[in-house]
Formats: C-alpha cells, structure tokens, sequence
C-alpha cells in the first residue's frame, strides 16, 4: 500500500478487515476486471467470494448475523473494492442501503425476516426511486400504491435499478395518497414497499416485470435495469416500518448513507488511475529520459495525488461524522461532490499520461476513463449536490440581521 490515501485512528479489527479486502481486490478482482468488463459480464465467482469475506453483512448487527461493523469501515472497504472495478463495489453498495434501511426503519419482524438472510448474502438488495421522466425529482413520482383488502396493489415504471436483475429484494418507493388530504405535500405522501421477487429478467412474478440490463457506456458487469409494475401485488406488512407516508425519508436517509459510498467509489478509482499513471510515467521513456523526469508529468502527478488524499479525508470525514450519530448531508453532499469531480480529472489526467495508448482497450486507464463519468450523476449529480450543500450552508450561517 502506497503512501497516499491512509486512514488514522484505525481499530486493529478495521485494520485486519480493509487490508483483507485489498488483498482479495489485488488477487481475485484486478486481474479479471478489465476482461469481463469488456464482456459485460457479472462477475459471479468474485460476488460468491464476497459473501464468503461476509462483506454483505458487513454493517448488519451482530444480532442478525452480520459483522456490526462502522460506516466507516464499510467506506473504506467500498473505496478497496472501486479500486479493483468499481462495478463490484455497485453491488455490495445497493445491498447495503436497503440493509441499512431495514435496519434503521423496518419492523421488527421486516427485520428479523430479512436481515439474516442479507448478512449471508442469501438475498441480495436493490432499490428503485427514480424514473424515466424525472432524474433527481424524486418528489414528482407517479408510481402509486394503492390499498386493496390485506394488500397494496403497485402501478409504475422505474428507471437505474443497479442489481435489478440479480437481486431478491427491491425497496420501491410509491405514492401512496390515502389517508392525506389534497394539498399535502408531495414527499408525505409517499411509501417504501418491500417487493420480493425471484432473480432474473422478463416476469419474475405476477405483475412485475424487469425488461432486461440496460446497455451502457460503463459500469458494465453489473446490471442497471428498469422495473415495471403493472398490478402489483405487495402484502401491507410489507410496507417498510409498517406505516405509509414515510417513505421519501427513508429513502433519504438510505441515499444519504449512499452518498458517502459513492465518494468512497470516487476516491479508489482515483487511486488506481494514480497507480496507473505514476507506474507509466516511469516505464515511458522521451526524449532519452523517463516522461516521469519531464516536469510537466511530475506536475501533474503533484496535483493527482493531491486530489486522491484530499477527496479521502472529506469521505473518511463525512463517514465519521454519520458513525457518531450526528447529521451529515453536508458533509456527504461535499465529499460526493468533492470525490467524484476530483475523480473524473484524476482518471483524465492518467490517460493524457497514457498518451496514444490510453485509448487502446488492451491498457486498464481506458476502463477507467468509461467508469468514472457514472460517479458525476449517480446517488443525486453534482448540481443536486451543489443545492444541498448550499441549503444547509444558509441555514448553518442564517444571518441575524
């Protein structure tokens, strides 16, 4: 492990879990990640060897068979993973929020029902608020629950599902209006339903289809589906926390936790593109000398490697924050924000390094190059960011004229 990038403070268990982890990613991920991305190939070897490090129970408690472990120990593990292919790391992330989820909100039985079976990696997690219409807006939703006898019946189109396909269960957020007068806002009105479902692709049971992966520019292996809903039905006892109209702020407090994920992706895609940058610099010779000898590439080594450090400190930051049991949007909404903007020019910066043969498929900077874009948009973009960022800025600093 290089210089750059260290977390302070480290129990030894968190120690022995992240260095566990590195290793798995430099022996069982990287030497095949570039070869199935091409293919666009979910890696299921690598995701059986996940479950066995018990990585999909990492933050369940130990009462339901997970690890127990911090937010900052599973950020530190995303980072390791992402550094390896960051679709791996897509797939543990979205488990995880829906484990979170249950955690925080479900029900005692949802919990006892799920959880263990998430720990174990049995059941796999997805979930699903976005759709085809309307990107970050998650308050303009037209997906409707609605009551029928002992259970809800579901209608809609949802969009960017990661692990629709593969996964067993999938929060799903719909408005649900019984119960709140008209002219109530948007968000209170507004439910998670817990729907079960079998793996895989066309009807996977009565009333909910999942038309297939979505083709992309990157984040290949993984798969990013659409889910329609078309008569539904979801048992009422499957209704997250057991009462509707909360949904918007599990989903929120889900996605803020997402946040700090995403930068933990952020920050080791940007450390293998370092890795990969200053390893050229030096095998790369011009004009009699190594192209890490010329000061143009040395500058820009300066400034990568201070962008990874940087964006690692405001993601360990905002990780701790959340484990001490304060409010962190702000500090997830920066290190987001921070992470995947620095990310982007880091992995850029590598492939001018690359020159001629960063665009060639045959060197990993190209992977890179394609992955990191996703991180610009996903779990809210940089401009959704921006706004929550300066929300809670103008209330922290309210001017008391």
């Amino acid at each position: 492990m290089g210089r750059l990038a260290r977390t302070e403070g480290l129990t030894e268990v968190q120690q022995e879990i992240v260095t566990t982890v590195r290793g798995f990613v430099d022996k069982e991920i990287l030497p095949v990640a570039t070869e199935l991305e091409h293919r666009d190939e979910y890696p299921t070897e690598i995701v059986e060897g996940l479950r066995e490090l018990g990585l999909f129970g990492l933050m369940i408690p130990e009462e339901y068979g997970g690890l127990g472990e911090s937010l900052l120990t599973y950020a530190l593990c995303v980072e390791e993973l992402a550094r390896g292919w960051m679709s791996v790391s897509g797939i543990v992330n979205t488990h995880f929020i829906v484990a979170y989820m249950l955690k925080q909100h479900g029900t005692q039985e949802q919990k006892d029902h799920f959880l263990p079976r998430m720990a174990t990696g049995e059941t796999r997690g997805a979930f699903s608020m976005s759709e085809p219409g309307l990107g970050s807006d998650v308050s303009a939703i037209t997906s409707k629950g609605v009551p029928d006898g002992d259970a809800y019946v579901l209608d809609g189109q949802k969009m960017w599902l990661t692990n629709g396909g593969s996964s067993s269960l999938v929060a799903v957020l719909c408005r649900t209006d019984e119960g709140h007068p008209e002219g109530t806002a948007p968000h209170r009105s507004m439910t998670t339903f817990l729907v079960e479902k079998e793996p895989g692709f066309g009807e996977v049971k009565p009333g909910l289809t999942i038309p297939g992966k979505i083709d992309k520019m990157g984040y290949k292996g993984v798969d990013t589906t659409e889910l329609i809903m078309d008569g539904l039905r979801v048992p009422r006892d499957r209704v997250l926390g057991g009462t509707t109209g909360r949904g918007f702020y599990q989903m929120m407090d889900g996605v803020e936790v997402g946040r700090v994920n995403v930068a933990a992706r952020g920050c080791g895609v940007a450390q293998r593109a370092f890795e990969l940058g200053i390893a050229y610099a030096q095998q790369r010779h011009t004009f009699g000398k190594a192209i890490a000898q010329h000061q143009a590439i040395q500058f820009k080594l300066a400034e990568m490697a201070t962008k990874v450090e940087a964006a690692h400190a405001l993601m360990v930051g905002a990780a701790r924050k959340k484990d001490s049991g304060q409010r962190n949007d702000l500090e997830a909404g920066m290190a987001k924000y921070l992470a995947s903007e620095y990310c982007k020019e880091v992995v850029e910066d590598a492939f001018r390094i690359h020159g001629g043969y960063g665009f060639s498929k045959e060197y990993e900077i190209e992977r890179l190059y394609r992955e990191a874009p996703m991180l610009l948009i996903g779990e809210g973009t940089a401009e959704i960011q921006k706004m929550i960022v300066g929300r809670r800025l103008l209330e922290e600093y309210r001017f008391q004229g």
